[in-house]
């Protein structure tokens, strides 16, 4: 039986650095699986629509959100559109975070944009208005503190949740840390990647981009979605999927 296709969703964004930043990691994942049938989709604002992608498709796929946490896109319109492609047999994986992978992701970009051991950070990650979206960037940044020696690490929201990052900056100010880094816990360039760089009083580090442990932590959020029974994959709220 032919494999199912891995379909990476993307948001999609008005900055043309992020197509080019999906692509190049489809790129990595296509060099760890050659024979795997590897497809893009967006939500909206870029080309190929997710609605497109999966209307080119014929047999069985799985939709693997380039999404760091559980939220309404991960929830509802990926669901919707798999349920929209009646020709397929489609499932959902769960998103991509928490997982130590993107804490490796995220220390290296630290590392490549010159934090210092030692110095405190924030985690600038997108925001939502579903808790357990918060609650995976809290997890994340716990573990990433953990990563860092056990430095203090406060999640912080471009939207739609608080704190801000420069609000977070001003916290840790107030407990003595005046030069944090800033840690992109976002999937490729883009407006709220942007705003919270220029909002760093120091380092700030690329988003995770084209990392290549983010290739290999979506093989493993496909290769889990591919394993469970027919219709138990495409709950992103099984919490044994978001750090397995």
């Amino acid at each position: 039986m032919q494999q199912p296709a891995l379909v990476a969703v993307a948001h999609g964004s008005r900055d043309p650095r992020a197509l080019h930043t999906a692509l190049a990691l489809l790129e990595h994942v296509r060099e760890l699986r050659p024979r795997l049938d590897v497809r893009l989709g967006h939500i909206e604002l870029n080309r190929p629509l997710l609605g497109d992608t999966l209307r080119e498709l014929r047999g069985a796929a799985v939709l693997v959100p380039l999404l760091l946490g559980r939220g309404y896109h991960v929830k509802r319109d990926l669901p919707a559109a798999a349920a929209a492609a009646p020709h397929l047999r489609a499932a959902v994986a769960a998103p991509l975070g928490p997982h130590p992978l993107l804490v490796e992701a995220l220390y290296e970009r630290l590392a490549e944009a010159g934090w210092t051991p030692g110095s405190a950070v924030v985690l600038a990650a997108a925001g939502s208005r579903d808790p357990e979206s918060a609650a995976d960037t809290r997890h994340t940044a716990d573990l990433l503190a953990e990563r860092l020696g056990g430095v203090p690490v406060i999640p912080a929201y471009a939207s739609a949740a608080s704190p801000t990052v420069p609000e977070a900056v001003r916290a840790l100010a107030a407990r003595g840390h005046h030069r944090p880094a800033v840690a992109s816990y976002f999937a490729g360039p883009g407006r709220f990647a942007a705003q919270a760089a220029a909002a760093a009083p120091a380092v700030a580090a690329a988003p995770l981009g084209d990392h290549p442990a983010l290739a290999r932590l979506l093989l493993h959020r496909y290769d889990r979605a591919c394993a469970l029974p027919v219709g138990a994959a495409g709950s992103a709220e099984r919490p044994e999927l978001l750090s397995a």
